[in-house]
């Protein structure tokens, strides 16, 4: 995969794509990235990307063209259907199932925007994908393109140590994950529980997904409206309603 980031402060990614997994991942070759600053696509005279709304307003509105020129200069001829993600408020809620959608793709460009939003026709014209990653305002679109290729990037062939932990992380399976333990198996005075140590597999399976379903239950409840819940998960639920 080739991951294209328009940014106006490109230098905010340095840390993040020099650490830990994305820095593995790319030394692995599993992926790679440029960062853009899309100001040098700009044919203003003073070098602006943005400029006052039409019928007034506060703030100011990232222009059309500079956005235009970057895109048409890194998407390859005949490469119209690449996948352009807005980093915006307005965006569909990011979701584990959005980032298993985009990690199939072969090129990835985000577009991160500054000031009061972007020209509607950014949105019209180039872009494929809004994405918000919750109900806030940040300053820039920079962090909410770092969450979303962090949680694609991991998702790549062999960026994991374990392919297994990616398809057992929480909102993989639908469900929040079961809790963990290691060593010691007592640490002041709290125990792991027994199945775990048992050695028996099908128990432990059995207790992990138990846990994983009784977690979700509590904690976000909401995901189970979006579940066909087993028979077996239906009795289990069905006991936490009545205690």
């Amino acid at each position: 995969m080739h991951i294209d980031i328009l940014t106006l402060f490109p230098e905010m990614f340095d840390g993040v794509l020099n650490h830990s997994i994305m820095k593995r991942a790319q030394d692995k070759g599993a992926f790679s990235c440029q960062t853009i600053n899309f100001r040098e696509y700009t044919t203003n005279k003073h070098n602006k990307v943005d400029d006052y709304p039409y019928g007034g307003g506060a703030g100011l509105v990232l222009t059309p063209q500079p956005i235009f020129d970057a895109i048409e200069a890194i998407r390859p001829e005949g490469h119209e259907k690449t996948r352009v993600i807005l980093m915006c408020p307005q965006g569909e809620p990011y979701t584990q199932a959005k980032a298993e959608e985009l990690s199939k793709e072969d090129q990835l460009i985000f577009i991160c925007g500054h000031y009061e939003g972007y020209d509607e026709r950014i949105r019209q014209e180039l872009v494929t994908d809004e994405i918000s990653i919750g109900d806030y305002v940040l300053t820039g679109g920079e962090l909410g393109a770092m969450v979303v290729m962090d949680s694609v990037v991991r998702l790549l062939p062999d960026v994991l140590g374990n392919e297994q932990s990616a398809s057992e992380d929480s909102f993989s399976s639908g469900l929040l994950e079961h809790p963990h333990y290691t060593r010691p198996a007592e640490f002041r005075g709290q125990h792991v529980p027994d199945v775990l140590l048992s050695g028996n597999h099908a128990k432990i399976a059995e207790w992990r997904h138990y846990e994983s379903l009784k977690r979700t239950f509590m904690r976000r409840p909401d995901l189970l409206e979006q579940r066909e819940l087993t028979d077996q998960e239906q009795k289990w639920v069905h006991k936490w309603k009545k205690s």
